[in-house]
């Protein structure tokens, strides 16, 4: 199936932005024996990078949706990953926590532009286009655990900074020759917005808490993990590895959700994905071995499984405002997700890491349900909606 060149250029920014945003889990076991660090610190940690790079993207996707610049998604890479890759530097918890919210910052800021354009490059096949974008920044995430591992173990955790090369690399190509959007002749008004979201409030509502529910278990997964693995045993390496195939998996089968929300409609895609995710995690979490393995990386694949849908599906909703939309349906919703991270890293230090991960699990399953509030439209809600052109 071809693919806009535009949205490619944007997809190999989004591999290595989440590639940044996926490092700090694996970082965690060096700088937990550098740094003396506990669950609870590093819980905090975790929330604090989705704060800074979740919570705030509605601000960056309403700047996007009016100033129709380019420099959000083009600064992205550079600036997190100078500042995620300088963790291995910093000489204590404060400092760590200073350079974990500025790299969210980048990580912020190119994510609801990136999937704006996408969205208005790919006006046909809209979930397959979306679903370029989204594994690319998957992948990204996945591969994030092994670069900075290896990069740790070759060159020192001190020369960890070294990672943040190609993001530099990347975000002078953006700048220099990266799709910008195009120019509308009706700016999104913050009255007209108001109302458009008013408007369809049930339905984004109901898209919001499935991508929370998701994103719970996501984040959880990603913070925790590599923490998990180590305290079984595990070396660093193979837990991030660990890590890689559970996000590997979701990148691939992302790609396939778009491919079967376009054919089918994204209602059942959501549906598939989470009741086939519940069983799958609570089993890896009780098993050792290879088997445990295969059901981590399986649980990844139904888990993410339906991570373009919802954004495809709420862009359509508003799509004159498909920034901002993307940014509550990617970032804002991911941010409220990560507020979890440092109580399951206080209630890990008293009843242990297995069991919460095992309550995530659990008390999250009911989260399935809105998917059967959502209309089932006789085309699969991805293919209609028009969105400008973009210029290059």
């Amino acid at each position: 199936m071809k693919v806009h060149k535009s949205i490619l250029t944007l997809a190999a920014g989004h591999f290595l932005i989440d590639a940044y945003a996926g490092m700090l889990g694996a970082f965690l076991p060096f700088l937990r024996d550098e740094l003396n660090l506990s669950l609870t610190q590093a819980g905090i940690l975790g929330g604090a990078l989705v704060f800074s790079s979740s919570l705030m993207q509605p601000l960056y996707g309403y700047l996007a949706d009016r100033l129709r610049h380019k420099v959000f998604s083009a600064m992205g890479p550079a600036v997190a990953g100078v500042f995620i890759c300088s963790l291995g530097i910093a000489p204590g918890f404060i400092t760590l926590l200073f350079l974990v919210v500025l790299g969210g910052v980048g990580i912020a800021a190119f994510h609801p532009q990136g999937a704006a354009v996408t969205a208005e490059v790919g006006v046909q096949r809209r979930g397959y286009q979306m679903a370029v974008f989204i594994t690319g920044g998957m992948v990204g995430y996945s591969l994030g655990p092994i670069y900075i591992t290896s990069v740790i173990t070759l060159a020192g955790l001190n020369n960890s900074y070294w990672a943040a090369l190609p993001g530099v690399l990347m975000s002078a190509y953006l700048l220099k020759y990266g799709p910008s959007p195009q120019a509308v002749e009706k700016k999104v008004r913050g009255t007209h917005l108001r109302e458009r979201l008013k408007e369809h409030r049930r339905l984004l509502l109901i898209h919001y808490s499935l991508v929370v529910v998701r994103s719970i278990n996501h984040i959880v997964f990603v913070a925790f993990m590599p923490l998990y693995l180590t305290q079984r045993g595990h070396s660093a390496m193979e837990a991030a590895l660990g890590l890689t195939l559970f996000l590997l998996a979701g990148a691939f089968s992302g790609l396939w959700g778009g491919i079967l929300a376009d054919r089918f409609g994204g209602k059942r895609v959501l549906i598939v994905s989470m009741i086939g995710y519940t069983p799958l995690a609570l089993a890896f979490l009780l098993t050792t071995g290879p088997i445990s393995t295969l059901l981590c990386t399986l649980a990844g694949a139904f888990l993410l499984l339906s991570n373009p849908v919802n954004v495809v599906m709420a862009q359509r909703l508003i799509p004159e405002a498909a920034s901002t939309v993307a940014a509550l349906m990617m970032g804002f919703a991911w941010g409220v997700s990560g507020f979890i991270l440092p109580s399951v890293g206080i209630l890990s230090d008293v009843f242990g890491l297995q069991t919460l991960l095992l309550c995530v699990v659990l008390l999250t399953s009911p989260g399935v349900l809105p998917a059967f509030l959502l209309p089932s439209p006789e085309e699969p809600p991805t293919l209609s909606g028009n969105l400008p052109p973009v210029s290059t």
